[in-house]
């Protein structure tokens, strides 16, 4: 099935027709007809309702210049939205509408435009998400709500290297940078932009956005070493913010404006071999303080568990995973909250619930209807069992002496399905894993949850890759082009969601070959606060920081096999994919080393 083709099921068609019939008011309309063409099209906009909108458009136009009505009637509706969303009275996926209906409104005008207007933009604006980062919903967010609100943006897309980024800004004479990334090692890549930047005397205002960023790290920390203008983004409508009061102060103090596009053109040729270190330094320097621990002190977790017997030895792949066991483990709470932006704001836990099964609900149904019926979401998973000890800080992974190269992808049938005693198999290491342990309190290291070199026995330690396949993130990508924004939101962060779903029902399937399940949690809400024994720790997280160990995984388990490749900043692509080691000892939880 072509890509580009339009699903004939549009979920949010489907929403929209559900209100249609459960209108509370179904007065509205009437009411709305009976208001001056200027306050109606405000109301479209407000409402997103773009049916039946080129006759208003038609009406004003005979009274009113096309840039008239955007900028008087059109933006208006988009102010009042931002409003409402800031306020808490309109939930996330109803700007998107709002913006949709904005979007087309604009086009519909455009052809109405004489050439000698001035449709010049409020501003211009470079978005990028940093190098090594393949997570772009945050930044297409603020792409939305910036283009509808009448600014120019360049949006390079992810991965973009800071160099790409200035001679966008350079290019396009704008008046801003803003850098999205959601991993904590991106933060990082923003830090040393900034000192790049810095360096090379570029101060062109910056907005800064992302999961792991905090409005301290960039207000506090990062204004320590970036004299120009830097803000923080926790949403889009604090982009949307910080364009309007960067446009504000250039109109009032045009003589003081930060640096110009000119300006960074002169420091690019000035400087041009004078990029910041590469991140790759901070990483080294990173791993070096976790990877070399002052504190020598050990935890008192139990080293003498029972040690389960894995089904086999090796890796496998596994497809054709249907679908409802996916959507069975999905964290509806992480996808309506978080992905979706339901929030509850003031409201009651009543009215909240309601919004969620009026509004979250009947889009979540209808999409998943979509992800079948139209084979967007192919899950697939390669996983394993492998000998392991510990080593101090350390885990290291066994393979069969006799065994390399292509070999090792497969089931090791010379390893008997039974515990593994030292001296009775031929072992050889593999990879070593090393863990940062924790300096103070129970002095934790993962590595602390299996058995140690010289106790005689071999543990089994697993490792997992999931994904949901390659058609998500173009599917997305064209959900967004063609400015359906709503059905964007929607279906990236249930692809997003599917992902950790996938994990959490492998997780489950894990626990039951190695025999450990029986004491999981009865309800699901539970085993996602790990209501069952052991435990999957993924790496950039607090207990395991490293995200360069993603490539020891790639080297166990070789996830080409299923489509999963590893970008040069040891992230994971596609997007909707994760990995994780999985370890079974009883006392192994979540922890963090600071």
């Amino acid at each position: 099935m072509p890509l580009r083709r339009r699903c004939v099921y549009d979920p949010l068609a489907e929403l929209i027709a559900y209100y249609a019939e459960h209108d509370a008011t179904p007065q509205a309309a009437t009411v709305e007809a009976a208001l001056p063409v200027e306050e109606r099209l405000k109301e479209r906009i407000i409402r997103g309702d773009r049916l039946g909108i080129e006759r208003d458009l038609d009406e004003a136009l005979e009274r009113y210049s096309p840039l008239d009505i955007i900028n008087r009637f059109l933006l208006e509706g988009m102010r009042v939205v931002g409003d409402l969303f800031g306020s808490g009275q309109m939930q996330l996926p109803f700007v998107l509408q709002a913006a949709e209906t904005m979007k087309a409104a604009v086009a519909y005008l455009e052809p109405h435009m004489e050439r000698v207007e001035d449709a010049t933009p409020k501003g211009t604006i470079v978005l990028a998400t940093v190098k090594g980062d393949v997570h772009d919903i945050g930044k297409n967010l603020v792409d939305i709500i910036l283009s509808n609100n009448g600014y120019r943006v360049i949006n390079l897309g992810i991965k973009v290297p800071l160099e790409q980024m200035l001679h966008a800004v350079e290019e396009h004479n704008a008046d801003a940078l803003g850098m999205s990334g959601l991993l904590v090692k991106s933060t990082a890549v923003m830090k040393e932009n900034l000192e790049a930047m810095e360096a090379r005397g570029i101060r062109i205002p910056v907005v800064l956005g992302g999961a792991a960023l905090t409005r301290r790290f960039v207000e506090h920390d990062l204004r320590q070493i970036y004299s120009g203008k830097l803000a923080y983004a926790q949403d889009a409508f604090d982009g949307l913010h910080f364009m309007e009061e960067l446009v504000r102060a250039k109109e009032h103090v045009h003589s003081q404006q930060p640096t110009t596009s000119l300006e960074v053109s002169l420091a690019l040729q000035h400087s041009q071999q004078e990029l910041a270190s590469s991140p790759v330094e901070h990483v080294r320097t990173e791993r070096q303080q976790f990877g070399q621990p002052v504190v020598r002190r050990t935890s008192s977790v139990q080293r003498d568990v029972p040690i389960p017997v894995p089904p086999f030895w090796g890796s496998r792949v596994v497809e054709d995973i249907p679908l409802e066991h996916v959507f069975g483990y999905i964290n509806e709470n992480a996808l309506f909250r978080g992905q979706w932006q339901f929030r509850r704001g003031r409201r009651s836990e009543e009215e909240y619930n309601a919004i969620i099964e009026q509004q979250a609900r009947p889009a979540y149904n209808a999409l998943k209807l979509l992800c079948k019926r139209e084979k967007l979401l192919q899950p697939k998973v390669v996983y394993g069992y492998f000998p392991c000890q510990s080593d101090g800080d350390e885990l290291i992974v066994y393979r069969p002496a006799e065994r390399s190269g292509d070999a090792l992808y497969h089931v090791w049938s010379e390893l008997p399905a039974c515990n593994l005693r030292e001296g009775e198999c031929a072992l050889a290491e593999w990879v070593r894993f090393r863990f940062p342990r924790q300096r103070e309190g129970r002095f934790l290291c993962i590595a602390d949850f299996f058995r140690p070199i010289g106790s005689g026995d071999y543990d089994v330690v697993a490792f997992h890759v999931v994904t949901i396949g390659d058609r998500a993130t173009p599917y997305a990508r064209q959900l967004f082009e063609e400015g359906r924004y709503r059905d964007y939101l929607f279906f990236h962060g249930l692809s997003v969601e599917s992902a950790e779903g996938l994990a959490e029902y492998w997780h489950k399937v894990i626990r039951t070959e190695l025999g450990i399940a029986g004491s999981d949690a009865a309800e699901l809400k539970l085993l996602f606060v790990q209501g069952y024994q052991g435990s999957r720790y993924s790496f950039g997280y607090p207990a395991c920081p490293n995200l360069e160990d993603q490539a020891l995984i790639m080297e166990l388990l070789r996830p080409e096999r299923i489509g999963v490749t590893l970008t040069e900043e040891f992230e994971l692509v596609p997007e909707q994919s994760t990995s994780a080691l999985i370890c079974h000892h009883p006392q192994a939880r979540y922890f963090s080393v600071r």
